[in-house]
């Protein structure tokens, strides 16, 4: 299918060069100057990912994801010139899906894109991606994350998880009680390398356990071996 992808900055020439990359892989291309301009084409069209800058006029970046995720779970990279820590958390934490820092470069910039629609097909969020032959239904106690319908529900309640929030999940699932680093998991999910990544597990990790467990500061699935990293326990 032919995927198109929303590109939203408030700088003509980086808005240029981003459609010019991203034509040259095929994908149909929407613009946009401001935050508010991303929203309203969500709302409006269909869009497979979004790249966003943060700093714009009219509505920043971190608002406009934040208002897009009430909606949809479209993959969002978010652009930046900030290349803090802080400022990447604060990205992932408002629904970012991943965080580049400018300049860019565009060799890496594509590969980001292409790994984050695998993963969106993966799960089944693009229209007409089928679940995989050999997907299945993996429990442990009261937790059901159900492959074949792309569905988490805790004791029969749904839990709205992202695109990368579910495929962190099915791979822990997949290897209940097997413990691994923020590398493995990095590396396993978002299919590249793993550098300095630890913060962007960690973020993602919380998020689950806010919406899979009823108390996430005390978790009875998703728990953290201090030192070592994270599985998923296994209860009958």
């Amino acid at each position: 299918m032919d995927y198109t992808v929303l590109i939203c900055d408030d700088d003509a020439d980086i808005l240029a060069a981003l459609e010019i990359y991203l034509r040259q892989e095929g994908y149909e291309v929407i613009r946009g100057k401001t935050g508010l301009d991303a929203v309203e084409a969500v709302r409006n069209q269909t869009v497979h990912l979004i790249l966003l800058d943060v700093m714009m006029p009219v509505m920043d970046g971190i608002t406009a994801a934040v208002k897009i995720r009430e909606s949809s779970n479209v993959p969002i990279l978010f652009l930046s010139a900030k290349s803090e820590d802080t400022d990447r958390v604060l990205g992932l934490n408002m629904g970012g899906d991943d965080y580049v820092t400018k300049p860019f470069n565009p060799v890496e910039l594509m590969a980001r894109v292409k790994a984050a629609l695998r993963r969106y097909s993966r799960l089944g969020g693009l229209e007409g991606a089928q679940a995989p032959p050999d997907a299945g239904v993996y429990q442990t106690g009261g937790l059901i994350l159900d492959d074949n319908h792309k569905r988490v529900t805790v004791d029969g309640e749904e839990a709205a998880l992202t695109a990368l929030e579910y495929n962190i999940l099915k791979f822990l699932m997949m290897n209940l009680e097997r413990v691994f680093s923020s590398a493995q998991i990095y590396e396993a999910v978002w299919g590249e390398p793993a550098f300095h990544v630890s913060r962007t597990v960690s973020v993602h990790i919380r998020h689950i356990r806010e919406k899979i467990e009823i108390n996430p500061k005390e978790p009875q699935y998703l728990k953290v071996i201090y030192g070592l990293g994270y599985k998923v326990a296994r209860y009958d």
